[in-house]
């Protein structure tokens, strides 16, 4: 069966039913699996100024392509709006994502929104944000003043020629480099590195990498190759297991296993044996982790998907715009992640192929990483 792309004009999903019984939130909602809902990420855009092959690639994400509207897009009210419903229902931490976020107008404006909520136990969100760094040094500062708390950088190889080689825009490490360091200096930390590894493309700068990062403030974390969507023309021989990346950097830097930081983390950690840091591992390929998942998917024109590698979303933005209550909407969603019992990564390991080309998965792009 051959693969579709979904494009955004697309991204129809359903609107949720409204159940006839109303229901005030407890804070504590677990779906099919005993998984609690702990996170939201919310996609502010879809679009992005790199063409990273695992992601956006040209092929598909060219000058032809359609983007959303901006009037597909939630507004920062209606983000907060829902915002408040999932916070109600047990949220603790929100990620912006995209696209690339920083790309989003005055988003500055959304982070000081959301700062300002709390969770059911009365404390701060943890607030957070993944960006390609590209816009980063000049926003730093101005991120940190809205209240944003933290963020991730996305960042797939030192050697500058690799580098725009993933990136696919001729984008410079050294200008990366400089948005970390701008971002450290101004208080968005601890700051995570991701790099993605894709086998025969980047998987010679692990040890590079992970050699520059040892003994500094950042976190550097590995991620498996994944099939997210269908644009990127995953194969399975192209990805390279955690348990190779841990094996090549102790070959140099010995590393040793550290308990994760709280139920649900995605990545497994690993610190060096002369305490000079640590380095992580997501292992979505080789090692799921889908028994731990307590993380919900906000699209950038409002659908709410329960899994990364989802085939479609619930309309929420349809619930919004047509007068729903907060009650309605709110009792919706606990009815939602009551059902949701998601489990794809688990299920590819055993069946890959199958999987992969039976399902028009959406992409990476549309909903976060």
């Amino acid at each position: 069966m051959a693969e579709k792309i979904i494009m955004m004009t697309e991204q129809r999903g359903n609107a949720p039913a409204i159940p006839a019984t109303l229901e005030t939130p407890t804070g504590l909602l677990s779906d099919r699996l005993a998984r609690p809902l702990h996170d939201l990420r919310i996609s502010v855009t879809d679009r992005c100024n790199f063409r990273c092959v695992y992601c956006m690639p040209k092929a598909v994400f060219n000058n032809d392509y359609q983007y959303l509207p901006h009037t597909s897009l939630l507004s920062f009210e209606e983000i907060t709006r829902i915002a408040k419903l999932f916070i109600a229902h047990g949220v603790e931490k929100i990620r912006l994502t995209g696209g690339e976020p920083l790309l989003r107008k005055n988003i500055e404006k959304l982070i000081g929104m959301l700062a300002e909520l709390k969770t059911v136990s009365g404390k701060p969100l943890d607030l957070t944000l993944t960006t390609n760094a590209s816009l980063l040094a000049r926003k730093a500062q101005s991120l940190k003043d809205a209240g944003l708390q933290r963020v991730t950088v996305s960042l797939d190889a030192l050697d500058n020629t690799i580098f725009q080689r993933m990136n696919d825009v001729d984008f410079a490490v050294g200008d990366v480099l400089k948005g970390i360091d701008a971002a450290h200096q101004v208080g968005l930390g601890p700051i995570k590195i991701n790099m993605v590894v894709k086998g025969g493309m980047n998987d010679q700068e692990i040890v590079p990498m992970a050699r520059h990062f040892r003994g500094s403030p950042y976190i550097l974390r590995f991620i498996e190759y994944m099939d997210v969507g269908a644009s990127n023309g995953w194969k399975m021989d192209e990805v390279i297991p955690s348990a190779e990346v841990i094996r090549r950097i102790s070959a140099e830097m010995p590393l040793e296993p550290v308990a994760a930081n709280y139920t649900g983390e995605t990545a497994a950690r690993w610190r060096y044996t002369d305490g000079s840091g640590e380095v992580g591992v997501i292992s979505s390929v080789s090692q799921a982790f889908c028994s731990d998942c307590t993380r919900a998917r906000l699209s950038t024109e409002g659908k709410l998907y329960t899994c990364l590698f989802a085939t479609s979303g619930h309309d929420l933005r349809a619930l919004l715009r047509e007068g729903r209550s907060d009650a309605e909407i709110s009792t919706a969603l606990a009815h939602l992640w009551r059902a949701r019992e998601d489990r794809y990564s688990e299920l590819r390991t055993s069946q890959t192929e199958a999987l992969r080309r039976s399902a028009n998965k959406v992409e990476m792009s549309y909903i976060g990483g």
